[in-house]
């Protein structure tokens, strides 16, 4: 059980910037027009579509893809964007391949699903590129909402509450909206800084203000929100990551997976960003995919990817351990860390197996094994999320939340949409006495 000795290797240009533009191009490049009329022609167009029911937003996919077929793009983008307002990033981060295609009739040992998501990004580009907007605001209502959070939850909400005829402000704790579509994704999955036009598109309906920098609990407090405001909607999210709760955790080198994403996807040289030539990353969800594929991405000769669990446990899809895999890196399962190995700086860690103990030399860890929120004032709270009901109500009067701070939110932008959306229905009603208090 040894560590290699030696100075820990971190160092930032391990690669040019040219092989990092490189390797942090698009993902899934989009379909030219010929691409697409022949993948819409592949689709059945199902009664009660499998793929429709699978969809956590209900967007009718048989229907946009018959419009793009018949080369009505706007037509395709509305039947998207009225049921799911952030149509085209989903297009780029859901994780089809679990959800609708999936469930595409086409998807069997014989042939490939039809590709959803990038004829949905097909649809939608044009439209948001645009700023073409497809839904008009409805009469003034008078009402004015606060909507905490500036992420996808929060976003859905406000465009949907804004249609609808409300006034909405938005206290966003970071310096850009966006949340984890601006800070906590991959790259290379999201480019040419499409979560900011998006944003600006979602904005430009009107009658929406963004108040920058606002945090909850710091710069302003819910019991103020609520007397301020006819409603209040949280979209916060989870904010505090994870520890190991291991020997060792402080060290230089240790490092929350979640930061350094957003540190990279806010650079405006990647190259710069410096990288261990040895990384060790701890977890099996998406966020740790992301983290050791992008270290590979950056320059890193090894990459480690450690989980505690068997690989039927990741929360990971399995399109995106196997991007992982073939993008070298090594993963290891059934491996909770049991210490980190160092003196000032990590130099490797040490896990714990049913064969024994091993130890992985490591010039950098991520850490990537979920995040936590804290308690709410008098919010009913269970396993540290707000407990909603089916119109994403809380227990508090006039407060409704969604998004991955409610029991049930599953860390995908297309749920958090769809809280989003049903929280700000569920708010218009009861603003205008649809349903009692």
């Amino acid at each position: 059980m040894t560590v290699e000795s030696g100075q820990p290797d971190v160092r930032a240009k391990r690669l040019s910037k040219d092989e990092i533009e490189a390797n942090f191009a698009d993902l899934h490049p989009p379909l030219s027009r010929s691409e697409a009329l022949i993948e819409a022609d592949r689709c059945y167009f199902c009664y009660d579509a499998p793929c429709t029911t699978a969809c956590p937003t209900g967007i009718d996919i048989p229907s946009f893809i018959q419009k793009i077929r018949s080369d009505n793009i706007r037509g395709s983008a509305r039947t998207i964007l009225r049921e799911n307002i952030m149509g085209g990033m989903c297009a780029r981060v859901c994780p089809t391949e679990v959800l609708c295609e999936e469930a595409c009739v086409r998807n069997s040992h014989a042939e490939k699903p039809v590709e959803i998501g990038l004829l949905q990004r097909y649809a939608t580009d044009p439209i948001i590129d645009a700023r073409t907007q497809l839904f008009p605001r409805a009469e003034a209502s008078g009402k004015r909402v606060a909507v905490v959070g500036g992420g996808p939850a929060g976003l859905s909400c406000a465009h949907r509450l804004a249609v609808l005829g409300h006034e909405v402000v938005i206290f966003n704790r970071d310096e850009k909206p966006g949340g984890l579509n601006e800070y906590g994704i991959a790259a290379y999955k999201t480019v040419d800084d499409f979560a900011q036009i998006e944003v600006d598109y979602i904005l430009r309906v009107g009658g929406i203000e963004v108040r920058h920098s606002c945090a909850l609990g710091e710069d302003v407090q819910l019991p103020e929100l609520i007397d301020e405001f006819d409603a209040v909607f949280l979209g916060i999210g989870l904010g505090q990551s994870n520890d190991l709760g291991i020997e060792g955790e402080d060290k230089d080198g240790v490092i929350n997976a979640i930061d350094y994403i957003a540190e990279l996807r806010q650079a405006d040289d990647k190259s710069r960003m410096p990288i261990g030539r040895t990384v060790v990353v701890i977890g099996g969800g998406m966020t740790a995919i992301d983290i050791a594929v992008q270290s590979r991405h950056l320059g890193a000769r090894q990459v480690h990817m450690v989980y505690r669990r068997g690989p039927e446990k990741m929360s990971a899809s399995v399109f995106e351990q196997a991007l992982a895999q073939t993008s070298g890196v090594t993963i290891h399962h059934r491996a909770p860390p049991k210490r980190i190995i160092g003196d000032d700086h990590v130099i490797g860690v040490e896990f714990e197996t049913d064969d024994g103990k091993f130890v992985l030399y490591a010039d950098m860890v991520f850490k990537a094994i979920g995040q936590q929120m804290e308690g709410i004032g008098d919010i009913e709270m269970e396993n540290g999320r707000i407990v909603v009901d089916d119109g994403h109500r809380t227990s508090l009067t006039r407060v409704w939340a969604g998004g991955d701070c409610v029991v049930g939110g599953d860390d995908l932008t297309v749920s958090a949409v769809q809280h989003g959306k049903l929280a700000a229905i569920d708010i218009d009603q009861q603003l205008r006495g649809a349903k009692s208090g």
